[in-house]
């Protein structure tokens, strides 16, 4: 099956978070406390998203302030953090919003994605995954995790749906709403 009819069918993307949503390098303030970089164009590509009608979510295996705070802030629809078992999250999330797995995109990056990716209508791994990772995609991006790839997996499922135009238009009136990057 082409990428772009699996693409048509999408209804939730969902993202991991170290190396997808970031560039992967784990920083340390000065009382422990992690830091994260998120990529501005990855924020108004979810935000796109939601405006074309598209759930979000995120399922990452660490616990992070910084990505509860970016979940708010993007009104990403279910953030699942400290998930050891990614597939029984991917699962609760289908039959949450009553999808069929095809429904259900996924980005990744590391061998920790793949059981997910396996599972996905649509599995997308970032320009600088893992070889296995990118061997098991329907869909590896240009971009590098944390630098815009995540608008670029958002792209393509709009793009296959007809609905980009739209989006595109819809930024062009001032009346429609403000936009979190």
């Amino acid at each position: 099956m082409k990428t772009g009819t699996q693409a048509q069918k999408i209804k939730l993307l969902v993202l991991d978070v170290d190396g997808v949503l970031t560039g992967g390098q784990l920083v340390f303030g000065p009382d422990g406390e992690a830091m994260k970089v998120f990529h501005v164009h990855d924020g108004l590509g979810i935000t796109a998203a939601h405006r074309a009608g598209l759930k979000t979510a995120v399922i990452t295996g660490r616990e992070s302030e910084m990505v509860r705070r970016r979940g708010v802030e993007l009104n990403i629809t279910e953030v699942c953090q400290g998930a050891m078992d990614k597939v029984a999250r991917l699962e609760e999330l289908a039959v949450k919003f009553g999808l069929a797995l095809e429904e259900i995109c996924y980005i990744g990056d590391d061998l920790n994605d793949l059981a997910v990716m396996l599972r996905v209508g649509l599995a997308c791994a970032v320009a600088n995954a893992a070889v296995e990772v990118k061997a098991a995609a329907h869909y590896v991006t240009t971009r590098e995790g944390g630098q815009g790839a995540v608008r670029e997996v958002v792209e393509l499922v709009l793009k296959a749906q007809g609905k980009w135009d739209w989006v595109v238009e819809s930024y062009q009136h001032p009346d429609s709403g403000v936009t979190k990057q």
